[in-house]
């Protein structure tokens, strides 16, 4: 934010703004001058900020306004692409639903084969189960 050229920035009092600092006496406050400077430096910066703050307001009103307008502008655009990404979520998550379902009986129908060919022996395109024969016994003892 900057400031106009032409807005008087001296303090209400009328007295110039000075870059001296405050003087160091030795004895601070023995004639109290010190200590009525760092008052009135203060008064003057808390008016200069009062100031400030006065004149910023309107911007700051200004500012939240404009991304109020930003944030409605967003929304309206928003919404309709919104809804056509709910429509794809809904068509993906049918075509999802159909297609878990078809695998679920698709396993079941393999559990049932399977289940048919243990009950009537093995099947022809299953190896034997190895008996052991081959295998040497431990003794027991």
């Amino acid at each position: 934010m900057t400031v106009p050229h032409d807005q008087d920035m001296t303090p209400p009092d009328g007295q110039a703004l000075t870059d001296e600092p405050i003087p160091d006496d030795g004895d601070p406050g023995a004639d109290g001058t010190a200590g009525a400077r760092a008052r009135e430096w203060l008064a003057q910066l808390e008016s200069m900020i009062s100031e400030i703050a006065t004149q910023a307001a309107p911007v700051a009103r200004q500012v939240g306004a404009k991304a109020a307008e930003l944030a409605g502008a967003a929304a309206t655009k928003a919404g309709p692409f919104a809804q056509k990404a709910a429509e794809k979520t809904t068509d993906v998550g049918q075509r999802f639903a159909e297609r878990a379902q078809s695998v679920a009986a698709e396993l079941r129908a393999d559990q049932g084969k399977a289940g048919e060919a243990d009950a009537a022996g093995a099947p022809a395109d299953v190896p034997a189960a190895d008996t052991g024969a081959d295998t040497e016994e431990t003794p027991q003892a």
